[in-house]
């Protein structure tokens, strides 16, 4: 293969994984530590959750996060540990958009 081919083909994924992804991780920190800033609000309060504890839920945390189905086991401070089909995972509650309930 020539230069040209490996160039074209490799420079995209270099863009993507050291320029852009970094970049949107450090602009949605910067937005999480002004909403923390402004008069102490957090963005999902752990009261909220604690009323879906048991329930087959979908949360996302935005569109390049991701995002867990399973049902919400406890809350912890900021940590929300959910039981998903392949086990339990920690999903950080300053990073969740939506709580989406499953009903079944």
């Amino acid at each position: 293969m020539n230069s040209a081919a490996w160039i074209s083909i490799y420079l995209p994924v270099f863009v993507l994984f050291f320029v852009i992804l970094p970049q949107q991780r450090r602009v949605q920190e910067s937005l999480v530590l002004k909403i923390k800033k402004r008069r102490g609000v957090r963005p999902v309060a752990n009261e909220i959750i604690k009323k879906y504890l048991g329930e087959n839920c979908k949360i996302s945390t935005g569109s390049l996060g991701t995002t867990v189905i399973g049902k919400i086991i406890e809350v912890n401070e900021n940590w929300i540990e959910v039981e998903t089909k392949k086990g339990s995972e920690l999903v950080n509650a300053d990073f969740i958009q939506s709580i989406k309930v499953i009903t079944r």
